[in-house]
């Protein structure tokens, strides 16, 4: 099973986004909000390669990018692979 995981804030809406997409496509996530957890928020800027906007989406690691990287992903047929589901 891969590990994905989104640094998100409650009230954003490219965050709600990839999460919709994420949850249509069956697959679980750990959603770590960042709005008031500066640790948090510092942590994801540190992996996000210093971008500081939400969302920032990682799986099994990897840097994917924003809800339109995970879009395009998807689009291309490149997201299900990285996800581990049959395509």
């Amino acid at each position: 099973m891969v590990k994905v995981e989104l640094y998100t804030t409650m009230f954003c809406p490219y965050c709600a986004r990839a999460r919709n997409l994420l949850q249509k496509k069956g697959v679980s996530f750990s959603d770590i909000d960042v709005m008031t957890d500066d640790e948090r928020r510092q942590e994801m800027i540190a992996r996000a390669g210093g971008r500081y906007t939400v969302p920032q989406i990682f799986i099994d690691g990897q840097h994917i990018g924003g809800s339109d990287e995970l879009a395009a992903l998807d689009r291309e047929g490149k997201l299900d692979p990285l996800l581990g589901l049959a395509g």
